[in-house]
């Protein structure tokens, strides 16, 4: 039998073994407490330390976009906007790499200033396509009236000044039609097939300066071409001569070469002027290749449009201009190619060129004197044959009245006509063909008349050169004895052939 003090002993052993399990277990868990209880403290400071990083990373984003969209505004976009109309103008990057953002912005920028200046260009080009298109008219207009003048007066100074204001208002009509040519509108002509170096002439003959222009002709004779290329010919031409006679001094001469190339025909012009620098002829260069489309925002202020119009009328009609190359004579060298299927073949003998133009060199003729010159000498020629037309015309109405019958017309095959100083046919030079030219009727004339009209060679040798007013006072006498001569015909009951 147990007794009771050890029983108790035994309980209290026990009991004691119990609260130090106990204890132990609650000091074990008042430690994990503690152990959550400073993690969480450290998740609560990082989750804090996390947000405020946060914050502080979404403020300099924002200011970061902020910074970028004002040099976006202030910076990037009126950059970009300039570019449109001037390539060479840079167009500031991004700030960071937030900018990487606003790349569509500038796109979208781009296309819309683009199709705004195509719009407003149209616009200008179709309201200055009506004006030109008006003014040529009035031009026209005008120039027909100014030839009317010409054939209805015959005082020589009245003549003279009729012949300045029909030049200028070529001059004029000109400068008008390469303002439509730039708008878009047509050539404004339509002609038939002509000579090359016709058309090359009368580009010059539209000129302040063509007495400067000095065209060598190579060409084989009766070398034209089709009818929708004589105009643009005759503009090209025209606009870079009268660039290289801007761009010289006014006492060089501009040299102009005609020549049979493999592809076609070539027109050079060399100037001895200023000549351009690498990146001016690059830029014209691409001008009048006509590849790029031109505003008028791009021909500056005041607008330049001779090279734009070249452009525009060799992207129409297949032609081309080279201003690459330098010239020999320290200007520039302009060159057009007229390529084989814009070339045709005219029988020189049906239809010469115009007595003005430079004869060919492969036709193995005498050269030409000058134009002036040989104009001076047939006005001379034609004055006095004038002169000798009233003498004939006087005498004849004198034997008719004195006959009481119509004076017979006179005719002497074997004579030469006044005026008439054209060599005679040769085997270089064909006899024309006497159906397609006009005939006229040879008078016979006393030697006295023979002394008037064809003057010695001493007074040959000591005539002076004539001037433009006195060329212009022959052409009008020969005018007026033209008239007399026809009122007389017809006053007599015959017409002349």
């Amino acid at each position: 039998m147990i007794e009771i003090p050890e029983l108790a002993f035994g309980g209290l052993a026990a009991g004691t073994v119990s609260a130090l399990a106990l204890g132990s277990g609650l000091w074990r868990s008042r430690r994990e407490r503690a152990r959550l209880r400073q993690e969480m403290t450290g998740l609560r400071h990082q989750a804090e330390q996390s947000a405020r990083a946060g914050a502080e990373e979404a403020e300099r984003i924002r200011q970061a976009f902020t910074a970028e969209l004002e040099h976006l505004a202030t910076r990037r976009m009126p950059a970009e906007a300039s570019r449109t109309a001037h390539p060479h103008v840079p167009v500031p990057g991004p700030i960071g790499p937030e900018g990487a953002a606003t790349e569509p912005v500038l796109a979208a920028l781009r296309t819309a200033v683009l199709q705004e200046r195509k719009r407003v260009d149209a616009a200008a080009r179709a309201g200055m396509r009506g004006t030109t298109r008006e003014i040529q008219a009035s031009l026209y207009r005008l120039q027909d009236i100014l030839h009317g003048l010409q054939q209805r007066y015959d005082e020589p100074e009245l003549a003279q000044d009729l012949y300045s204001l029909d030049h200028e208002n070529e001059q004029s009509l000109r400068r008008a039609q390469v303002a439509a040519v730039v708008c878009g509108a047509w050539v404004g002509l339509a002609r038939e097939e002509s000579h090359l170096v016709d058309a090359v002439t009368g580009g010059q003959a539209r000129l302040s300066g063509y007495r400067r222009v000095k065209l060598h002709n190579h060409l084989d004779p009766g070398t034209a071409l089709v009818s929708h290329a004589v105009e643009p010919v005759a503009i090209i031409a025209a606009e870079l001569l009268d660039n290289a006679l801007r761009h010289s001094s006014p006492d060089t001469s501009v040299v102009v070469n005609l020549e049979h190339v493999h592809n076609g025909v070539a027109v050079t012009v060399d100037d001895a002027g200023v000549g351009m620098a690498p990146d001016e002829r690059a830029a014209a260069q691409r001008v009048v290749a006509g590849t790029d489309p031109i505003m008028f925002s791009d021909l500056g202020d005041p607008p330049r449009m001779g090279l734009a119009a070249i452009g525009q009328l060799t992207r129409q009609f297949d032609l081309s201009v080279d201003l690459s190359t330098p010239s020999p004579y320290g200007g520039v060298r302009a060159v057009l190619l007229v390529d084989k299927h814009l070339l045709s073949h005219i029988d020189p003998a049906l239809r010469p060129a115009a007595a003005s133009t430079s004869p060919s060199t492969r036709t193995g003729e005498v050269p030409r004197p000058e134009p002036l010159a040989e104009h001076a000498e047939h006005a001379e020629y034609a004055e006095r044959a004038g002169h000798a037309e009233h003498v004939g015309h006087a005498e004849r109405l004198e034997h008719a009245e004195h006959s009481h019958a119509p004076a017979q017309p006179e005719s002497g095959p074997d004579r030469p006509a006044p005026g008439d100083d054209q060599p005679a046919p040769g085997p270089d030079r064909p006899a024309p063909a006497v159906d397609d030219l006009p005939r006229r009727r040879r008078r016979q004339v006393s030697p006295d008349q023979a002394a008037m009209i064809r003057p010695s060679a001493a007074e040959t040798a000591a005539a002076p050169a004539r001037s433009p007013e006195e060329t212009a006072a022959a052409l009008g006498a020969l005018q007026s004895a033209t008239a007399a001569a026809r009122d007389a015909a017809r006053s007599e009951g015959t017409a002349p052939r």
